[in-house]
């Protein structure tokens, strides 16, 4: 049996221009508003960073890869020691609003990269909804949503 390569595809349009979409994700200011609670600096192509997010009480390296200017944002990061590659697609559409595409990839279709595929997808399913609530309202979704994550570590 051949063994098949698993991959993320997620997309959401957000209302609002792809410069100010652009700007939420590479600006550490703004993407700590829906995405980490800190990063080591902003997203410019070539830079190795540092995210924290408010739910896990550690640093996860990034390296940033190819920025192109209000159209596209890659980036790799290490999830079980295997180096992995996301990439986000701005795409303008009418009414001044963006299309935003991402991609992560890539893992082996094995249990552990299935226990990825479902984890990944979900958590990119919600920085789209979170940017978009935090662009088009000024909320921020993911605060306080996974306390209960910290909890169960703790407790």
């Amino acid at each position: 049996m051949e063994n098949r390569i698993l991959e993320i595809k997620t997309a959401l349009q957000i209302l609002k221009p792809v410069n100010e979409v652009f700007e939420a994700i590479v600006d550490p200011l703004k993407m700590s508003n829906y995405f980490i609670s800190k990063s080591s600096g902003r997203m410019e192509e070539g830079s190795e960073l540092k995210w924290r997010f408010p739910e896990f009480d550690m640093e996860f390296p990034v390296r940033v890869g190819k920025i192109e200017s209000n159209k596209y944002i890659s980036f790799f990061w290490d999830m079980d020691r295997i180096e992995l590659k996301v990439e986000i697609f701005l795409t303008p559409k009418a009414n001044n609003s963006t299309l935003v595409n991402i991609t992560e990839k890539s893992r082996e279709d094995d249990d552990a990269g299935i226990k990825w595929l479902m984890g990944n997808t979900e958590g990119w399913a919600n920085f789209l909804a979170c940017l978009k609530a935090y662009l088009e309202y000024g909320i921020n979704l993911r605060k306080g949503g996974f306390d209960f994550i910290s909890e169960k570590i703790d407790g």
